[in-house]
């Protein structure tokens, strides 16, 4: 049986009772918090009642991205436990937010991405018959295991969401190909770019951020993130060779690593790139630490999905460490490049780059094709017209 167990209000909130609209905005990883914080801002200055509510599916890596970008929770569903499965997390999300749901009776729950909380949060309100907003809205690989379980995870939700906000049109394509009325989808832009921006204005990376950026001035920073499931095994070992035996080559390179604390990453990790000359292994950075080094690097070699929606705005070029994308738009405007998971085109492309660097410098001319920093007001006056509507036939019954 699936834990039930309560959910913990994180702060004084008190259920108010008026002419308002209420949204509920659900997230549990830190691609979640950034994209969803500037929503969060933008639905309280519009004077939404905004409850806040965390899974915790990543309970210890969200807390600095909270602090950071000033978002408060009201709840905490308090999932996360210790080697639990997605269907795990699936059902004690959906257990949990069944409750809240009873007891908040918000008039839209709103979701990113596709997360396994975003999927059980989304299947919990439609249940429930509450609308779904989803954010990030028809990003789509084109297989369904790849990634995995996110792919199916985002087609699964498009399937009981009232409001999708597309960040392009190619996603907006994506869905309309699968049937979604074209009067439910709303192109708006991606609001990590609105979460950048307004975090680098004033930047101030920690002491120690500061510290290491200082100490490999005059290097070629190579930033390098990986987590995906489909990375595990032999082709991150591969791939970290590789990296390895760059660095080693090139005396002018310095490899920063900030390793996600899962087991297949970080026992990798230790065993092949620690104690090494220039190879820097970092716990997790929190947003403001992990855009100043960023900004700092020469190239950046991840398999994240939001590392290829953040490069475009910092000039930063990027090497995808998978076999397809659901954001082709960083691949066609010259932001991004594929790399598969043959460790040899890794290995090219390195040495390519590291010897001529027209790429890398065009880089810095590239409009960012995932937004403007003007997102979160889009989607927040859908929220507004679309709520509005409801209220004024509700009241006219």
């Amino acid at each position: 049986m699936p834990d039930t167990g309560t959910v913990t209000a994180k702060r004084t909130y008190r259920k108010e009772v008026d002419w308002r609209s209420k949204v509920m905005v659900l997230f549990g990883t830190r691609p979640e918090i950034v994209k969803l914080a500037p929503v969060i801002h933008e639905l309280r200055k519009r004077f939404f009642q905004t409850v806040v509510v965390s899974s915790s599916q990543h309970k210890h890596l969200i807390r600095p991205f909270l602090e950071t970008l000033d978002v408060e929770v009201d709840f905490d569903l308090g999932v996360m436990k210790r080697g639990q499965s997605p269907n795990d997390v699936a059902s004690r999300v959906i257990a949990k937010m069944d409750k809240l749901l009873v007891a908040e009776e918000p008039d839209l729950v709103l979701v990113q991405g596709d997360t396994t909380t975003t999927l059980a949060g989304a299947v919990a309100a439609f249940n429930r018959g509450i609308r779904v907003g989803h954010v990030e809205a028809g990003l789509r690989s084109g297989n369904p295991l790849s990634p995995f379980p996110e792919e199916m995870n985002r087609r699964l939700v498009s399937q009981v969401t009232s409001f999708h906000f597309a960040a392009t049109e190619k996603n907006r394509r994506n869905l309309l190909s699968e049937g979604v009325s074209t009067e439910k989808i709303f192109v708006t832009g991606n609001p990590v770019v609105d979460a950048l921006r307004s975090m680098l204005k004033g930047l101030e990376p920690s002491e120690r951020i500061a510290g290491l950026i200082e100490s490999t001035k005059g290097k070629r920073r190579l930033l390098v993130t990986t987590h995906r499931r489909e990375s595990f095994g032999p082709a991150m070992e591969a791939n970290m060779k590789v990296l390895r035996d760059f660095v080693a080559r090139n005396s002018d390179v310095s490899l920063i690593f900030p390793v996600h604390p899962n087991p297949n990453v970080k026992a990798l990790a230790r065993e092949l790139l620690a104690k090494r000359d220039r190879i820097h292994l970092l716990e997790p950075l929190d947003y403001s630490d992990f855009l100043a080094v960023m900004r700092s690097a020469w190239l950046i070699v991840s398999d994240s999905g939001g590392v290829q929606e953040e490069a475009p705005s910092l000039g930063k070029p990027l090497l995808v460490l998978r076999e397809n994308t659901e954001r082709p738009e960083a691949i066609h405007a010259g932001v991004a490049k594929l790399v598969g998971s043959d460790p040899n085109v890794l290995k090219r492309l390195l040495d390519e780059n590291h010897s001529v660097d027209t790429w890398i410098r065009s880089v810095k001319e590239v409009a960012n094709p995932f937004g403007d920093g003007k997102s979160a007001p889009r989607i927040v006056r859908v929220i507004e017209e679309k709520l509005a509507m409801r209220s004024k036939r509700v009241n006219a019954a």
